[in-house]
C-alpha cells in the first residue's frame, strides 16, 4: 500500500509542482548580484531532488545554481551538516568560507555544525517560531539586502 500511496503522491506533486507558487521579492535580483559577483551558488534543501530540480526550472531559477543537492542526495538532511559539508565540497570551499543562506533553524542547526557562517530569510518554513531564535550571524527579509563582508567585491551595486 505505501509504496503506491507514495507513488500516487510523487506523480500528483509533480503535477502542480510550482504552479501556485511565487517567488519571494528580491529573490531573483539578490541571485543575479550573487552570480555578476562571480559567486558559485548550490542549492542545499530538504526536498528530494526530483522535486527541487523542476521547481527550480519552473520559476527560472535553476541557472543560477552550479549544483542541486536534495533531501535524498546523502545519507543524513539537514540540520545534520553532512549535506551542508558535502555541498562545500562540491563547491570547492572550506565551510568557513562558504555562507549557508536558509529560512529555517534546520539551515542555521547544519551551519553551526559544519562551521559555515549563517544568515537567515525571515520568511519561509520554521516551524512557525521566528527564525531569530535559531541566533544566526544576521536574519534578512529580502535577499537582494543581503550584505555580508568579502560576500561582494567592491565598488558592486547596494
Amino acid at each position: 500500500f505505501y509504496d503506491r500511496a507514495w507513488a500516487a503522491y510523487q506523480r500528483h506533486y509533480l503535477a502542480i509542482n510550482g504552479r501556485h507558487a511565487v517567488v519571494y521579492p528580491g529573490v531573483l535580483e539578490g541571485l543575479q548580484r550573487l552570480q555578476a559577483a562571480g559567486l558559485r551558488l548550490a542549492c542545499l534543501t530538504n526536498k528530494p531532488g526530483a522535486f527541487a530540480r523542476p521547481l527550480l526550472a519552473a520559476k527560472g531559477l535553476d541557472g543560477f545554481f552550479s549544483h542541486v543537492f536534495g533531501g535524498d542526495a546523502f545519507a543524513r538532511k539537514k540540520p545534520d551538516p553532512l549535506p551542508l559539508l558535502e555541498t562545500c565540497r562540491a563547491l570547492g570551499t572550506p565551510p568557513a568560507a562558504t555562507l549557508m543562506l536558509g529560512d529555517s533553524s534546520n539551515d542555521a542547526q547544519a551551519a553551526r555544525a559544519a562551521g559555515c557562517p549563517v544568515v537567515l530569510v525571515g520568511y519561509g518554513y520554521n516551524h512557525g517560531r521566528p527564525v531569530a531564535e535559531a541566533a544566526p550571524d544576521a536574519v534578512i527579509h529580502r535577499l537582494d539586502a543581503l550584505r555580508w563582508p568579502g560576500l561582494l567585491p567592491p565598488g558592486s551595486p547596494p
